[in-house]
């Protein structure tokens, strides 16, 4: 199993590395679309194993609204002169994107409504069809889409999504290896016994490695890397965490598949599903200054 996770990482890494550093936001935007379609699918498939059949097309065709907002907001940008960065970038750039996601849950929900007054559903699977659907909106396509928002951010986007990327990356493998090596102390046993506080300790240890090696690379300050990499990581593994609450509440192991040695595409981003948003607002409520 170990070998089929480091073959599949091998091969994964280089491509996703090429798509956020060397093409343009609407690529990264249609890549963030594929694999949020394929972990939305593997989420419904987990409902559907007790019982609570999503409106699948309908929660998918929203999710791509959402991405497409997502990057239409990247587009309405204040210019940046002399590629220089102010104090109030962030701000700005929040201000700057008028167009948020709000609307867009407005719309599913105006579309769960007509669903559910006029679909030949039996009633009795009226709520969980809707509990299923909302949540899969709220917990995988929504937080997902600030990928393609934090990659739009004018000349540190690419690299502050790669930044989340590794962090999670060397995180969870860090975790993972120590975990098997020396764990004893479960992390969460009631949801995965498999992690251990070791496990933790060692993944954040590799996020604050990631935070001082990108210092050079990244124009903020090292205490605020820092922190960013300390929240991603706690936001990265509640994502984890919340993943496998979900699998367990289904019955099985896996989401999914896909990738050999690491299950489904859900399984594999989902640390990135909290880290990435978490690192958004940070840039926008704490504002750190650019160097």
């Amino acid at each position: 199993m170990t070998w089929k996770r480091v073959l599949t990482a091998l091969v994964l890494i280089p491509v996703v590395v090429f798509i956020v550093l060397c093409t343009p936001t609407v690529i990264v935007a249609i890549a963030t679309a594929i694999i949020t379609i394929l972990a939305l699918w593997e989420y419904f498939s987990l409902g559907e194993a007790i019982g609570h059949r999503a409106y699948r097309l309908w929660t998918t065709l929203t999710a791509l609204i959402l991405l497409l907002t997502q990057w239409h907001s990247t587009l309405l940008l204040p210019r940046i002169l002399e590629g220089k960065l102010s104090h109030y970038f962030f701000t700005d750039f929040l201000k700057a994107s008028r167009v948020t996601g709000i609307d867009v849950l407005f719309l599913f929900v105006l579309g769960l409504t007509c669903l559910t007054l006029w679909t030949r559903r039996p009633l009795v699977e009226t709520l969980p069809a809707a509990g299923i659907s909302s949540s899969a909106l709220l917990f995988v396509a929504f937080p997902l889409s600030y990928a393609v928002r934090l990659h739009g951010i004018p000349i540190l986007g690419r690299r502050l999504l790669l930044f989340a990327l590794v962090l999670t990356w060397t995180a969870d493998s860090t975790a993972y290896f120590l975990g098997r090596a020396i764990g004893k102390h479960p992390l969460a046993p009631h949801i995965s016994p498999n992690k251990t506080w070791e496990g933790s300790i060692g993944g954040m240890l590799g996020s604050l490695l990631v935070a001082g090696i990108f210092r050079f690379w990244i124009r903020l300050p090292l205490p605020h890397l820092l922190v960013m990499a300390v929240l991603g990581n706690i936001a990265g593994q509640m994502g984890d965490l919340l993943e496998s609450a979900y699998k367990r509440s289904a019955g099985v192991k896996d989401s999914g598949g896909l990738l050999p040695g690491h299950g489904g595409m859900l399984d594999r981003i989902d640390a990135l599903i909290l880290c990435i948003p978490v690192l958004w607002y940070y840039l926008v409520w704490v504002n750190p200054p650019a160097l």
